[in-house]
């Protein structure tokens, strides 16, 4: 267990879904500051700032989050893994629902002396809602992830009414680990294009900002549901035409949506590549956060190196 004594006259977070691109990220960013983190960790601790959990039957020790500002949980499979099979779909919610609630309940074990919670969701929350502009208070959609999303901040408000609870409801990150993973390959061969119709919005956000913004919600303790998303609308082709721009390569194939469905399934691709959602960061901007990148295309500058 960590040494709450040690870090008595500092700041202390802790983090679950450490391993993953955010997670990874954010835990350097945090300690770069000098703030002590603690990670939650599914294998035996290795260090003293990591502590063991989900192995067993145990449920986390209270203790474990006693005297830290904030705890944020960052769980989950990847959704880009394709494709959804049933299992995986159970992997996905299992991945979020069980950690989610382990970390709410050790919330609310520690009353009103505990820790801010700041638990991830994501965009997927709204479905496809074309031309509408969805901010916070817009209603959870009818998809299988908007139905995943829905379980999974359930879960986190189930800390109950004592602590301060946060979701975060992150838009695909502008990473070569993120949204871009797929897209990096095709655009390297030249058979990019369009996906679908390719003028659907795609919700999206920068690894920098995506770190700045869950720092902010720490920081300025933003409670509720808080859009995790850059502040400037793009389309799938924005972002598919950006990166053959910075590739120096062709945009041009267009990629059929039966064929999507065939290779991904039709959940994913209904998710995934075919929603189309105007997320709007609203609750970050009325409270005053400044993004570093506001356009797609700056994310992707951030993101990729320039063709040679």
């Amino acid at each position: 267990m960590p040494d709450s004594s040690r870090r008595a006259g500092g700041r202390r977070l802790v983090v679950a879904g450490a391993s993953g691109l955010i997670g990874r990220a954010l835990v350097e960013s945090l300690r770069a500051d000098g703030i002590d983190v603690t990670t939650l960790v599914r294998r035996p601790a290795e260090t003293s700032d990591e502590v063991e959990w989900l192995t067993t039957e145990e449920p986390l020790d209270p203790a474990v989050l006693d005297g830290a500002d904030a705890v944020v949980g960052l769980n989950g499979a990847s959704i880009g893994r394709f494709p959804w099979t049933p299992a995986y779909k159970s992997r996905l919610l299992w991945s979020r629902i069980t950690p989610t609630r382990a970390l709410a309940r050790a919330v609310r074990e520690l009353g009103t002396d505990a820790p801010h919670l700041v638990s991830a969701s994501a965009v997927g929350y709204y479905g496809s809602v074309p031309g509408a502009r969805l901010s916070e208070d817009a209603p959870r959609g009818e998809t299988f992830l908007a139905d995943l999303c829905g379980e999974w901040e359930a879960a986190a408000l189930g800390a109950g009414p004592d602590g301060a609870v946060s979701i975060v409801r992150t838009a695909p990150v502008v990473h070569a680990e993120g949204v871009l993973k797929p897209l990096l390959l095709l655009t390297r061969l030249g058979v990019s294009g369009p996906i679908g119709r390719g003028t659907q919005v795609w919700p999206w956000i920068s690894l920098a900002d995506e770190v700045r913004a869950i720092r902010y919600v720490v920081d300025a303790r933003l409670t509720g549901p808080v859009n995790l998303t850059g502040p400037t609308r793009a389309t799938a082709n924005d972002l598919g035409f950006a990166l053959a721009v910075r590739m120096n390569r062709p945009y041009l194939l267009r990629a059929p949506v039966w064929g999507m469905q065939l290779v991904l399934g039709p959940d994913a691709t209904e998710a995934l590549l075919t929603t189309d959602a105007h997320v709007t960061p609203d609750a970050l901007e009325t409270s005053g956060f400044s993004f570093t990148h506001r356009t797609v295309e700056e994310a992707v500058a951030a993101a990729v190196p320039p063709a040679a």
